[in-house]
């Protein structure tokens, strides 16, 4: 098996196995996590048994469609047929569609005309067969000698674009009584996108599990490419062990967010050569202070030792975590974000407890994308770290306010001689909250720390009037999920909860709630239940 196909062997058996001796007429392929991977290794499993000499079987003819490209139902229909001529369409041409030499009939009106395409397609690939044909066994091929495979990628856009013809390509083999087989690949299951009524035949399902880390480990080692000119680079022979490593290392980052091995492949095309430079410039210093250099085993680059290895890990693990977070969601390129992170120079030279462990730290990026915020969404965070350190009992007595105007009470601290200190709770991680009391520390912020900030209202007399109108806006409930989005606060409910409302936690540090609330002018530590 080739490289591609490692994880996918399951996939490559069965499918070759079927289509080599009785194909189902429907077969569906669900693969939730990397489609477009297995759409590639379908296609190249049916060139390869397309160009393979079918000996006693019949002879195989695929087309490989993309449902987002075919948005029509006729280019649909000649993006099949051309497929499965193997017909490229000129420009000197016309640009014109593959037909019969003298027919006339067009196969891109409707259905009907793309199913006597299909039988024409048959009668002209058998003749063509008889034609290059040598011997006997060549002259008596039957009516059904020729087998068609038809893949539809993105197959889940049918039922947006093209629903009428959901159903009849999942008969397609009952309507043309060809020896014909349908594949449809998506990302959905079957139950989403079946039509109604039970239109449309059971299909073979084929379902690919997710990648294990162990095999993504093992495409991304096969990746690696060595230089054909053995100059020093990141992809030198010498350095394929460090990049196992590397890719080790990456995956235990990047696999609990994503199983995609595309999308870890290019996480480490933009982290690797960065990694590899340090390597690159200490073997550059040794060869510049070594003075004799006709030992030719001695300018050869050698693969870096173990503890050479760890220290990298030590230096680059804070910069995997900050281009998973940058590069899967596309915040920027492989490219740029590679040129802003170059390591330093000398960094395996400098000792390790004065060595930077990266430039992009996912603290530091945090901070800076929470102080960039919109005011509002400064409060929000501000609110929602209060929400996740105090426990529930205390917003009362920290934000509750009376005629009487007394004054914040904190939890009076019991010394004891003997038994364990509590660690406070800020210390012990975020607690989950509702959106509903979020929205009531807002108000209480709001409330004292932003009435001088307001323009006048006189149509508010009410205490409070202005701040319940404000923490109702819609704006407020765009800006929580937009902060959702964007990792600094966390849901803990699923989306398609519907009774009771949403819960969620802070995902911002105590250093950056403190920064906030400075810009803010919210005396943090003194609403906070246990400050120390």
């Amino acid at each position: 098996m080739d490289a591609s196909t490692l994880g996918y062997e399951e996939l490559c058996d069965e499918l070759s196995t079927l289509i080599a001796n009785f194909p189902p007429p429907f077969i569906y392929i669900n693969d939730t996590v990397c489609p477009r991977i297995a759409g590639s290794i379908v296609a190249t499993l049916l060139d390869k048994i397309e160009r393979t000499d079918p000996g006693p079987s019949k002879r195989v003819h695929f087309a490989k469609v993309n449902a987002v490209a075919c948005f029509t139902a006729r280019v649909l229909y000649d993006s099949i047929l051309n497929a499965l001529t193997k017909w490229d369409p000129d420009w000197n041409d016309g640009c014109a569609n593959w037909s019969l030499e003298g027919d006339t009939q067009r196969y891109n009106e409707n259905f009907d005309g793309f199913i006597h395409g299909l039988r024409a397609v048959s009668s002209y690939l058998r003749e063509k067969v008889k034609g290059k044909g040598k011997g006997k066994e060549r002259m008596k091929s039957e009516v059904d000698d020729v087998r068609f495979v038809i893949v539809v990628e993105r197959a889940e856009r049918l039922k947006e674009t093209l629903s009428e013809l959901l159903v009849p390509l999942t008969r397609l083999a009952e309507l043309t009584q060809l020896d014909l087989s349908v594949i449809l690949l998506s990302e959905v299951r079957w139950e989403d996108i079946r039509p109604p009524l039970g239109a449309s035949p059971d299909p073979y399902f084929i379902d690919i599990p997710p990648l294990s880390k162990e095999v993504i480990v093992q495409r991304l080692t096969s990746n690696f490419t060595p230089s054909n000119d053995l100059s020093l680079g990141p992809y030198h022979p010498s350095l394929k062990g460090l990049y196992s490593h590397f890719a080790a290392v990456l995956c235990d980052v990047c696999y609990p967010f994503t199983h995609d091995p595309s999308e870890i492949e290019y996480i480490a095309a933009a982290r690797w050569p960065g990694f590899a430079q340090p390597v690159l410039d200490q073997h550059q210093r040794s060869l510049a202070d070594d003075m004799d250099l006709d030992a030719a085993e001695e300018s050869q680059l050698r693969p870096p030792p173990e503890d050479i290895r760890m220290r990298l890990t030590r230096l680059f693990n804070a910069s995997l975590s900050a281009a998973l977070e940058e590069l899967y969601p596309r915040l920027t390129n492989a490219t740029d974000w590679a040129a802003k992170n170059k390591p330093e120079p000398n960094i395996l030279s400098a000792q390790p407890s004065q060595a930077a462990r990266g430039k992009d730290q996912p603290g530091k990026s945090s901070e800076a994308a929470a102080l960039a915020l919109p005011r509002m969404s400064k409060f929000i965070l501000v609110a929602a770290f209060l929400a996740s350190t105090n426990p529930a009992k205390s917003d009362i007595r920290m934000f509750g306010r009376g005629l009487d105007e007394k004054k914040r009470k904190r939890r009076a601290r019991k010394t004891t001689k003997s038994g364990p200190t509590k660690v406070p709770q800020r210390l012990l991680g975020p607690v989950a909250f509702s959106l509903d009391r979020l929205l009531a520390i807002l108000g209480a912020l709001l409330e004292e720390n932003d009435v001088e900030s307001r323009l006048p209202a006189p149509e508010f007399s009410i205490p409070g009037e202005y701040t319940d109108m404000e923490t109702s806006r819609v704006a407020v409930y765009s800006a929580v999920m937009e902060l959702t989005s964007m990792r600094l606060v966390h849901r803990t409910t699923p989306g398609d909860k519907i009774n009771g409302p949403p819960s969620f936690k802070c995902g911002i540090s105590y250093d950056v709630a403190l920064a906030l609330a400075k810009q803010l002018s919210i005396p943090l530590n003194d609403l906070m239940w246990d400050p120390a």
